[in-house]
């Protein structure tokens, strides 16, 4: 940043600056102090708002950049405009007073500062506009032309024939002693040429900003964008000179130095693509519903001549029906021309699904991550769901934007977006693009969330498999196995002391006996780790009765309750609500110091509810989960369902646990 101002250059701009705004108020000044027959010959003009506006901003470009051209300019161009106001309303001033020699001396000034204030500023100003650095070797010929049209024209203006009677506003004719004598036949066309040859520049130079555009790379199209639109703007207005936007014309002549200063200083803080789009989409949508509403309104008055109200009505209908389509085909067509096909968020959105359709499953996050890069032109972005998985395309930085990822109403997850590139898009854009895409990147989440959770339940319950095989193996072998073969020693030892010792053959029986008591007990442990035997021998309703009664203390009331068929379910949901309303009971026991629990078994349309609430101490302020509370989840998510742990506003806990009958075929 070498060429931040110095003190110098400073202050000659902040007095330049200064000193244009005071001599555009100080011509307004002058000519309210006119007499109403003086006044007419002043009408609001661009110059007023060039003259101010130019020089302020210019002044405030050079003082930041003295190195620059196009500060230096526009103070040149912007004081040479306050000049010309200034000095016209001092020759008005004059001639009013009857001093026509000092009124002569000011139109001369006044014609001169007003050619060369209208061609720097709409010639010269936008060569220079790009950067605020010269134009390349050719467009520099270019003004060079420009600038020879722009003085030539400035000649004739100052020494043009002395009229043949008053201008508008006056009463006396100006005369000019600078007076070329030039035929006044020949005055005329010369100027008129001169004048079509100087619009033709103020085109050229518009196109040569277009034109060094498109050459150019992302960062300085975007710093030309902003003054290259409201140029064009004031271009077609000022060629076409309709009156009907001379008002519109004074406005906006403020914006350009205004878009020249956000191009070469601080053009990275906003966005034209997100202003001309909207401008476009709000413009199309504006005159497609109008024009749909006349010509409907047209159509039913030619078939329904005697009903008004129902062309109006049928127009309005129309209208509002083509409302929400045509916007957003126009703001697609936007979207697609800005920022090609990587802009149209309906394009990336089928992208991310053609992308998600051909990848892995393991891949299909990694995919999303990928797409959502692309279409935003970040520097990274990662997901990172709440199962702990991280995927990560690029660099998101120390600070990225975070965006939290909700699957109807459940968080799954967060996305992390980078720092924009340097061709980044429009803010609005970007909203428009995570708004597409977020609902499919969470949906994503969510299944690669759900198929790790399937994964470790798969692992789950193939190592509780496996450790079940083993303890039965050890149970069988270890204890039974062991067992029967001390049995079958003892039935030989007793079928060799039956004939020679019939009391010791009676005492080894009494053993078998004893070891098949044994045996009898510890299959039925083990059948019973299997299943509860209660399910069988009650019924699922009668074992959870049995079991409240049994688990509870004496002076806790209990009310169990069933709502349809409980006879035949399935074996799997049969042991899982019986486990999860044992665990229920058993916290209730050991935690909720309850006087009253009521489990309620609804069966409706293939799901088994099993609720137990109680009217305990409720949950605590800060919950950790327990093995019990563990078992419970795996259990019913084991059969595709859910389990709920809550604490309702009426105090106590409630255990909701919802079992699906198909997930346990």
């Amino acid at each position: 940043m070498g060429d931040r101002g110095s003190g110098p250059a400073l202050v000659i701009a902040a007095v330049v600056g200064v000193a244009s705004a005071a001599a555009v108020a100080a011509a307004l000044a002058i000519q309210f102090g006119l007499p109403p027959q003086s006044q007419v010959a002043f009408e609001p003009t661009p110059d007023y708002t060039a003259g101010v506006m130019f020089p302020a901003l210019g002044a405030y470009i050079a003082a930041r950049r003295p190195r620059l051209p196009i500060g230096w300019l526009m103070i040149a161009g912007g004081v040479f405009e306050a000049v010309s106001v200034l000095t016209s309303a001092l020759l008005v001033q004059a001639e009013n007073g009857g001093d026509l020699d000092t009124a002569a001396l000011y139109r001369i000034v006044g014609a001169g500062t007003w050619s060369l204030g209208g061609g720097f500023l709409a010639i010269l100003v936008p060569l220079f506009a790009i950067g605020g650095r010269r134009p390349s070797k050719g467009w520099g010929v270019f003004g060079v032309v420009a600038a020879v049209i722009i003085a030539a024209q400035t000649a004739l203006r100052v020494g043009r024939p002395t009229p043949p009677a008053p201008t508008r506003g006056m009463s006396s004719v100006i005369p000019n002693p600078l007076d070329f004598g030039i035929p006044r036949e020949v005055w005329v066309p010369v100027t008129d040429t001169l004048w079509l040859a100087e619009q033709g520049c103020i085109l050229l130079a518009l196109v040569s900003m277009v034109v060094r555009m498109r050459g150019a790379d992302a960062e300085t199209r975007r710093a030309v964008a902003w003054p290259a639109l409201t140029f064009a703007v004031y271009a077609v207005l000022v060629v076409t000179g309709d009156p009907a936007f001379h008002a519109f014309l004074v406005g906006w002549v403020a914006l350009i130095p205004v878009s020249i200063a956000f191009s070469v200083l601080r053009h990275g803080l906003f966005g034209i693509d997100d202003v001309l789009s909207r401008t476009v989409v709000v413009a199309g949508t504006v005159a497609g519903v109008s024009a749909v509403y006349f010509a409907t309104g047209a159509v039913f008055s030619l078939m329904a001549a005697e009903y008004d109200i129902l062309a109006g009505l049928a127009a309005a209908l129309f209208a509002g029906a083509f409302y929400q389509p045509l916007r957003r085909l126009i703001q697609r067509g936007m979207d697609r021309l800005l920022y090609g096909p990587v802009g149209d968020p309906r394009l990336l959105t089928a992208r991310l699904v053609e992308e998600v359709r051909n990848a892995d499953p393991a891949e299909a996050l990694a995919a999303v991550v990928d797409v959502v890069r692309d279409g935003l032109a970040v520097g990274g972005a990662a997901v990172e769901v709440v199962n702990g998985l991280h995927v990560t395309s690029g660099q998101v930085g120390a600070a990225p934007r975070e965006l939290p990822l909700v699957w109807h109403g459940e968080p799954v997850g967060r996305l992390l977006l980078g720092a924009p590139g340097g061709g980044r898009f429009g803010a609005a854009h970007d909203e428009r693009v995570v708004a597409t895409l977020l609902p499919y990147v969470a949906d994503v989440a969510h299944a690669v969330r759900m198929a790790s959770d399937l994964q470790r339940s798969r692992e789950r319950i193939l190592a509780a498999r496996e450790e079940e095989r083993r303890r039965l193996r050890r149970d069988l072998h270890d204890g039974l196995g062991q067992t029967l073969g001390a049995m079958a020693m003892t039935l030989n030892m007793a079928r060799l002391n039956i004939k020679g010792s019939p009391a010791t053959a009676d005492h080894l029986l009494r053993d078998l006996r004893s070891g098949m008591d044994a045996v009898a007990g510890d299959i039925r442990e083990l059948v019973y780790g299997l299943r509860p035997p209660a399910l069988d021998d009650l019924g699922l309703v009668e074992a959870i009765r049995t079991l409240a009664a049994d688990t509870l203390d004496a002076g806790t009331a209990t009310h169990v309750s069933a709502a349809g068929p409980m006879d035949d379910l399935p074996a799997a949901v049969e042991v899982a609500a019986y486990r999860i309303a044992q665990e229920a009971l058993t916290n209730v026991r050991r935690h909720a110091h309850a006087k009253r629990v009521s489990i309620t078994l609804a069966l409706e349309g293939g799901l088994l509810t099993v609720r137990v609430a109680d009217d305990g101490i409720g949950l605590p302020e800060v919950r950790r989960a327990g093995v019990g509370t563990a078992s419970m989840r795996e259990r019913a998510a084991e059969l595709g369902g859910s389990c709920a742990i809550t604490a309702p506003d009426t105090g106590g806990t409630v255990v909701a646990a919802r079992l699906p009958l198909t997930g346990a075929m």
